[in-house]
């Protein structure tokens, strides 16, 4: 089975321009399929408080009204999106940049949760494999903006961590899935302010132990679970670690990795 790289590249590396762009060359070089999801840095963010829109943030979910809603469609999908493809084609990897509404490739539903309004957040419900497979076949590499769409055209603002696991997830039955989320930090740290404190690996044993005695940064445990689903479901491999270390992450000897 043909191998299948699916990269989540977020964090404040996108906010770097010099550490992004060494990245996105990283990238363009890794060999064989290859898909690249990312969030939107804080760039959003500066933007909405420039037109005086208040952002509020509830356990670093971003609570989308419509005001906002327009501001990370624009940012995600539009500035950013184009900007990695643009970059990516000066490097030789010919890239097509997507959001969930192109193609339906990623449809989802407002989130409905019993006491929060996120407003115009979206859950994943269906990653169209097929048409992923059929640009993957033509050797695109592709980039998807974390925007997604429900049966009534309704644009929803997803988390990108959530729409790289789905991703991989749904090509899982077609490639052998390897699912890298790459961001600022060397790992998982058991002190998240020492950089060597990495733990190498993790399996679900351990986690529940970590996650017990709360040795796990509280904004990692999204990421960690999604991991965990992912192996769940099919995809061969995670991995989670330094943006700046991308080949390393590939090659296994660098970052913590995620085991059953």
């Amino acid at each position: 089975m043909e191998k299948l790289f699916v990269i989540k590249i977020g964090g404040n590396i996108i906010d770097d321009e010099i550490k992004f762009s060494s990245f996105l060359q990283s990238f363009a070089g890794v060999e064989g399929k290859k898909i690249l999801v990312h969030g939107g840095g804080k760039l959003a963010t500066k933007l909405a408080n420039q037109l005086g829109i208040t952002q509020q943030m509830i356990d670093g979910r971003r609570i989308t009204d419509a005001e906002t809603l327009k501001i990370v469609t624009m940012v995600y999908a539009g500035y950013i999106n184009k900007n990695i493809v643009a970059q990516l084609q000066s490097f030789g990897c010919n890239a097509m940049g997507l959001c969930g509404a192109d193609g339906t490739v990623i449809k989802a539903h407002q989130r409905i949760h019993p006491t929060i309004n996120y407003g115009f957040v979206g859950d994943v419900d269906a990653v169209n494999s097929t048409l992923l497979k059929s640009l993957l076949d033509q050797n695109m590499a592709i980039v998807i903006a974390p925007i997604t769409v429900d049966v009534n055209g309704q644009l929803l603002n997803t988390n990108a961590d959530t729409i790289a696991q789905e991703t991989a997830k749904a090509l899982s039955s077609m490639y052998h899935v390897e699912l890298i989320y790459s961001f600022e930090k060397s790992g998982v740290l058991l002190d998240v302010d020492d950089e060597a404190s990495v733990i190498a690996t993790i399996d679900p044993s351990t986690y529940k132990t970590l996650k017990e005695e709360k040795k796990i940064f509280e904004g990692m445990i999204p990421k960690l679970d999604n991991a965990f689903a992912a192996l769940q479901n099919g995809v061969k491999k995670v991995v989670i670690g330094k943006a700046e270390e991308l080949d390393q992450l590939i090659s296994g000897n660098s970052g913590t990795s995620i085991i059953q």
